[in-house]
């Protein structure tokens, strides 16, 4: 009965393909056993697709001409493999043969048309084989497989399949794969015949490249649900249709070996006995469902669309990002559309990352087998000039660059060097890697004017014909229209970009809508990512740390200072106090010790994640003098941060990263930290983004961490690596709250809120313009020398620039220092309003533009806020006691509670933030509180005042009222330590003693645990 359902899923699949999949049905015994292949299909493709090579080969072989080239292409394929064979060819006695005709880029070549309908892709059902598997009682394995697909008679897909209604399911065909098929037998013989298993039920895919016995990794293939693991269930249909209705059609297959499938190779230096030898590790790249469906999705999008259109792509960590982005600029370069015109002339390619650049080359030097496809731009302007205006199919560079270039650019047209970019008429394609962290400021802005150059001064010259403006010459007014044009969506550009975190800016302007009908275009979320096992949830282990700290004042006088000022400079006073540092080490090396070094064989690593560089500093000097201390070997540590650090505390001291490394240049780091004897690296704001170290295990964070920084900060460690299936994260200065706040937008899917008023640019404007501290006539006198061509920039030009500003600085300096900053406040808010309004409305309005040149500019000429000089108390105050507690152990839920919606940007700054002044000991008060000591008054014994605390704390008092009064005496008892320190003042040797005894502690508590009980219970049945 079982092998009956199975049967009938079987030859439901087989009908599928051959009626509308594009397949012919083959028997078993068409199967050559010997060769791994189906003969009369490779020898009647070749005879029906190039028959003039096959009778030439017939008049040399006469009978043997079958034989031989069977013979020959078993041999080439045991060589070079099926991937190569069939994009390339095998040569027969100096004949060369295709084994395949891909689908022609346009339908201008009928006959490339004509032998792309040539190909044979056929299904066979229980293809038999003799394994090299032995039986128990002695011989061979005599075995089948469900499903073997062939392209031209070569094997390329095989298929196990299973049925849960009879108690079998995919995770069976994996272990069937795994024990029952050899790597040796030549039909799964790594790259030399079939290229891809599945294993298939009626609910999930999987697959895999290659057979390794026990070691076999299959990856789900499955489309995904609810933005997790697994599949939707689909009406009237099986849940997995999608493997044999869509991805392994005909025409898709044959996509998939031509523009998709590839061999990745990494070769990794190795210390041995013998010196380094180089571990090079193959392979086989099939791609995954969603990356298959996201290209697939934008190329069809552009196809029909044009340019002009933003995609956003949101894909998690572990999504596979580098390979998709080759994936999509090789489609995108050959792209043409109904009319088989081109529909981008030139790819660009922004990323930071060298790998990425390293490894499209390499994919793309597989398809293509040509140089000349893509360029890297290295070297200079002209030769990112070249490149673009030759139609140069990919190119890659830096978003950095493009400010640069397209200012050298213009420098040399404007002194007829005859370097230009000839833009007229071409598209172009632009994919950014990390959406936000590229497409943000005046870099974007040169890339749009750089790549749409005729079509900018096109309109210029339209809008100037019928405009009047007596305040700028022409030639100025040309130059603002020209800069607003810029920051304007393109016609002739589309922007597809990716990121696992996007900003609201991000969603607002990489706007094409999805399936969902907003952005992102589409979507593997990290939640889908985390339950397919591509990436490790890193809040699944998360402790964090309450530091519990009493600060006095020392000095007689009570000055008023400023609150928020002050409560910066107190809580920095606290973070790099000795004490702070010393106990937070102690907790790092202890953990680290006795619970991490010997995880993943003895090799799993940590990262201290410190707020600032003298707090890395500090930080590794107390690390390694206690690992000196207390004798510990096989913790060696590394510090990054960037500059030159002078310690206040150490007059004459001087620290840079390379001195504090032993030596070690900076640039060797990443490479160092992989050796086993580097186990810990602290950084400060360095490797918290892109940092890619899958033995990175534990991270320690003793910073503020918010929003898309504390995911980008924490995903360090969300990589997969062989024996890690765990996570931990020590945090000392976050709460879980705020952790959760930050991860749950980009877990599944990412509400943005409403966007920016456009109105209130010209709100802001009116604002500014109402302090008197610069008028129409100093910003219109700003941007004539600032919008003159470049050729006439001289210091004269500099001179009269600066005099404009410095007089606007000397009215900004008369005003006090609460004016000036609600002044300041509305300038940069004008700033990001406009720069970010701008790349999203069609703004023309040359007066909003000049404003926004004069604005950044004279933002930069201001004095810094206080004179440059932080805010320091640690003369007036003293640490008065410390004490490090864990407080939380566990793992923070992503899926509770609905996610926080993005905000964008609006006027924020146009009211100005006060800072009032308080008394200094009521500061200190204050920030007690925020940790855990609330000095409140209170006119009873220290107990009753406990006590009446405690009943007022509604949180305390819920959980008296929910719960029974064993859970709830649990519950205080983690309370208590913030409860009694808050009632110490006045109180010094009782508060040591329930510090210090645990007996008289535990008689306490339970008197407190009581008494709060009962009392909470009793007002609730008054009222």
């Amino acid at each position: 009965m079982s092998r009956h359902r199975e049967r009938d899923f079987e030859t439901a699949i087989e009908a599928d393909l051959t009626s509308a999949g594009g397949y012919q049905k083959r028997a078993p015994t068409d199967y050559e056993e010997s060769l791994a292949l189906f003969p009369e299909d490779v020898t009647g493709f070749l005879q029906d697709s190039q028959p003039a090579k096959w009778a030439a080969l017939e008049a040399l072989l006469g009978p043997k001409t079958t034989s031989t080239v069977l013979d020959n292409l078993a041999k080439e394929l045991e060589l070079k493999g099926t991937l190569h064979v069939l994009r390339h060819g095998f040569k027969c006695y100096g004949k060369t043969f295709r084994m395949a005709y891909f689908r022609p880029n346009t339908r201008m070549n009928p006959e490339a048309a004509e032998q792309y309908a040539r190909n044979r892709l056929t299904i066979t059902r229980q293809v038999g084989f003799a394994s090299v598997m032995k039986k128990p009682g002695g011989g061979h394995k005599r075995c089948v497989i469900d499903l073997t697909l062939a392209v031209n008679g070569i094997p390329v897909v095989t298929a196990e399949l299973k049925n849960p209604l009879t108690g079998q399911r995919a995770a069976d065909a994996i272990r069937q794969y795994a024990h029952e098929r050899d790597e040796r037998d030549l039909l799964f013989a790594f790259k030399k015949r079939a290229l891809v298993h599945f294993a298939v039920d009626p609910d999930e895919v999987w697959m895999t490249t290659r057979l390794e016995g026990k070691a076999t990794r299959f990856l789900p293939f499955n489309r995904g649900h609810d933005q997790g693991a697994g599949n939707p269930p689909v009406e009237g249909n099986w849940k997995t249709h999608y493997l044999w209705d869509e991805v392994l059609r005909a025409d898709s297959l044959l996509e998939i070996l031509q523009r998709f499938m590839h061999l990745e190779v990494r070769e990794t230096p190795v210390k041995t006995d013998k010196g380094v030898r180089t571990v090079r590790k193959e392979t086989l790249i099939f791609p995954r469902y969603h990356q298959l469906d996201a290209v697939r999705r934008l190329v069809a999008h552009a196809q029909s669309h044009g340019a002009g259109r933003n995609y956003l792509i949101q894909h998690s960590a572990g999504s596979g990002k580098s390979n998709s982005i080759a994936w999509l600029a090789h489609r995108l370069a050959s792209l043409h559309d109904a009319q088989d015109e081109k529909v981008f002339h030139s790819v660009i390619v922004v990323t930071d990352r060298r790998v990425l650049d390293q490894q499209l080359q390499a994919t793309i030097h597989q398809f293509e087998h040509k140089t000349g496809v893509v360029e890297k731009i290295d070297e200079d302007t002209q030769q990112l000039a070249r490149a673009l205006s030759q139609g140069t199919p990919i190119v890659i560079t830096t978003i950095q660059k493009f400010p640069f270039i397209s200012q050298a650019l213009s420098t040399l047209e404007k002194n007829g060097s005859g370097v230009t970019i000839d833009t007229a008429g071409r598209r172009f394609a632009v994919i950014v890697d990390e959406a936000h962290s590229s497409q943000s400021g005046e870099t974007a802005t040169a890339l749009k004017g750089m790549l749409n150059q005729d079509g900018i001064e096109a309109a210029i010259a339209a809008q100037l014909s019928g405009e009047e403006d007596e305040a700028l010459s022409e030639e100025a007014r040309a130059a603002v229209l020209r800069d607003a044009l810029r920051r304007a969506r393109q016609p002739n550009l589309s922007f597809f970009a990716f990121t696992a975190t996007p900003k609201f800016k991000t969603k607002a302007l990489f706007d094409e809508p999805g399936p969902s009908g907003t952005a992102p275009f589409h979507l593997y979320s990290m939640r889908q990512a985390i339950e397919e096992g591509f990436i490790l949830d890193v809040l699944q282990n998360y402790t964090t740390y309450k530091r519990f700290f009493g600060l006095i004042k020392q000095i007689e006088q009570d000055p008023d200072v400023p609150r928020k000022k002050a409560a910066k400079a107190l809580t920095r006073y606290l973070e790099l106090h000795p004490v702070n540092i010393e106990q937070v080490v102690s907790v790092i090396v202890e953990h680290f010790r006795l619970t991490v070094m010997h995880e993943l064989g003895g090799r799993a690593k940590a990262m201290v994640v410190t707020g600032s560089r003298l707090a890395a500093v500090r930080y590794k000097r107390a690390f390694d003098r206690y690992i000196g201390e207390q004798g510990y070997g096989g913790i060696r540590s590394l510090v990054a941060f960037s500059g030159t650090v002078e310690d206040p505390d150490d007059p004459g001291s001087s620290y840079t990263e390379v001195a504090m490394n032993g030596g070690l240049a900076e640039t060797a780091l990443p490479e160092t930290f992989e050796r086993d004897d580097y186990r810990v690296l602290l950084v400060a704001d360095k490797y918290q983004t892109g940092f890619d170290q899958p033995l990175l295990q534990t991270m320690y964070v003793v910073k503020r961490l918010a929003g898309v920084q504390a995911v980008q900060t924490l995903s360090r460690l969300n990589r997969t690596a062989p024996g890690k299936s765990r996570t931990f994260v020590l945090d000392f200065a976050n709460e879980e709250d705020d952790i959760h706040q930050a991860f749950r937008p980009y877990y599944e899917t990412t509400p943005v809120g409403e966007n920016a008023d456009p109105h209130r640019l010209s709100e802001l404007q009116h604002r500014l313009l109402e302090w008197a501290i610069f008028t129409p006539a100093d910003v219109d006198a700003f941007a004539e020398v600032w919008y003159r061509a470049k050729r006439d920039h001289s210091a004269k030009d500099h001179r009269l620039m600066n005099a404009v500003l410095d007089a606007v600085v000397e009215r900004f300096q008369a005003h006090d220092e609460e004016a000036r900053e609600e002044f300041r406040g509305q300038l940069t808010a004008y700033r990001n309003l406009y720069a970010f309004l701008s790349q999203i409305i069609p703004y023309q309005d040359s007066d909003l533009e000049r404003l926004y040149a004069f604005v950044r500019n004279l933002l930069a000429k201001l004095p810094p806020p206080g004179d440059g000089q932080g805010f320091v108390l640690d003369d007036e105050v003293a640490l008065r006691f410390f004490r490090l507690q864990q407080m939380t152990e566990g793992s923070i839920d992503l899926s509770r509670g609905e996610p926080y919606p993005l905000k964008g940007p609006t006027d924020v700054g146009t009211g100005g933030v006060r800072d009032e002044a308080v008394a200094l000991s009521s500061l200190i008060d204050r920030l007690n509180e925020r940790f855990g000591t609330d000095f409140t008054e209170a006119d009873q014994l220290f107990f009753d005042q406990i006590r009446a605390s405690a009943e007022i704390d509604e949180t305390i008092a819920e959980a008296a009222r929910a719960n029974n009064f064993t859970n709830f005496a649990a519950y205080l008892e983690r309370m208590l330590d913030e409860l009694f320190i808050a009632r110490m003042e006045g109180n010094e040797e009782i508060f040591s003693r329930v510090m210090t005894d645990a007996e008289f502690r535990a008689a306490a508590h339970e008197h407190l645990a009581r008494e709060i009980f009962r009392r909470v219970r009793e007002s609730e049945e008054v009222s």
